[in-house]
């Protein structure tokens, strides 16, 4: 599975960004996806997942409320809303995708660069 990750760009504090994730092989069968973020200096960091089938999410405690991940199961493609964006979002953006409950994120994308401006 392949994925590549886009819609990333430079936007002021207070503003939205919508980030997608396509995948493309000749069979696409995801557990469940993800997106992580790496800021300068800092370790990646986990965002905010999404079970392919059910559609449920779970997010990191700093973006709830703000963040939303969605999917077309149709485009097999994964996405992240991002409003009210804070300087401290700024961070290259990765997503990435699991077969099973138990595998690690075996596949991911290449990356997006994000910067909020304060």
């Amino acid at each position: 599975v392949q994925l590549q990750a886009s819609g990333g760009g430079l936007v002021q504090a207070g503003g939205s960004l919508r980030l997608s994730c396509a995948a493309s092989g000749r069979t696409f069968s995801a557990y469940a996806m993800a997106w992580f973020r790496q800021a300068p200096g800092k370790e990646r960091e986990f965002v905010g997942t999404i079970n392919w089938s059910r559609g449920s999410t779970y997010y990191v405690d700093s973006v709830k409320g703000r963040f939303t991940i969605s999917r077309d199961n149709t485009k097999n493609t994964m996405y992240l809303q991002m409003n009210s964006l804070k300087p401290e979002d700024t961070a290259v953006y990765y997503c990435a995708a699991k077969t099973t409950a138990l595998t690690n994120w075996g596949s991911w994308g290449q990356g997006t660069q994000v910067t909020v401006s304060s």
